[in-house]
């Protein structure tokens, strides 16, 4: 049984996240989940202050994504969620909809460009299905709720963004906008080292 206790912040900025990683054969054990462990690592690089993390691995099942989905934002209390696995075409292939499920808004700016980024590599980037949604609690919290790929190397492109040999960026990673959307949706203000991805804000919205 997972443990769901409410996370506490150990500062003001720091992020809380769920991670949930998809998979019928890894939550059986059959073989070893990459999807958390690769969100953990990149995460951990990437943000100035390090997050707290309330971690799921489960089978392909809707009802049970999106009670977890549930229990991550409104038990917990995360400020972002992300899930890996389960958004090809494929029949048992069903976060997209346990996700759009739990959903207050839905953000669909996000899918696009995940898949923007993925064509720039494979052709059947067009088959991924990847929703970001909005949950709002009664208890005056809300969360986002982002789909990734499954694989490490497209998790921290999708995350991170292309850039080129001098490390100018080409396409933006998705994570640019994510610390201005926790902003919006009243989370911690979240920070992080540039050189591996630049959060953007307005002018109005950076902190002195």
């Amino acid at each position: 049984m997972p443990n769901t206790s409410r996370l506490a912040r150990s500062h003001p900025d720091q992020l809380l996240v769920g991670l949930v990683s998809v998979s019928d054969r890894a939550s059986a054990g059959v073989y070893q989940d990459q999807g958390i462990p690769a969100l953990r690592e990149w995460l951990d690089g990437a943000l100035t202050v390090a997050p707290q993390y309330a971690e799921r691995l489960i089978p392909d099942d809707p009802a049970g994504i999106s009670a977890a989905l549930i229990e991550l934002v409104d038990q917990t209390g995360c400020d972002l969620v992300l899930t890996t696995g389960g958004t090809g075409p494929a029949r048992r292939d069903l976060t997209p909809e346990a996700t759009l499920a739990v959903a207050t808004k839905q953000m669909p700016g996000f899918g696009e460009q995940m898949r923007q980024i993925s064509l720039n590599f494979v052709p059947t980037a067009i088959l991924s299905r990847q929703v970001a949604v909005i949950r709002e609690t009664t208890a005056d919290h809300a969360a986002l709720i982002i789909n990734l790929p499954g694989q490490p190397k497209a998790i921290r492109e999708t995350l991170e963004g292309l850039k080129d040999e001098a490390g100018k960026v080409l396409v933006p990673g998705i994570f640019a906008a994510i610390p201005y959307c926790i902003d919006l949706i009243g989370g911690p203000y979240v920070q992080t080292h540039e050189h591996i991805v630049k959060a953007f804000r307005p002018k109005s919205a950076i902190r002195p």
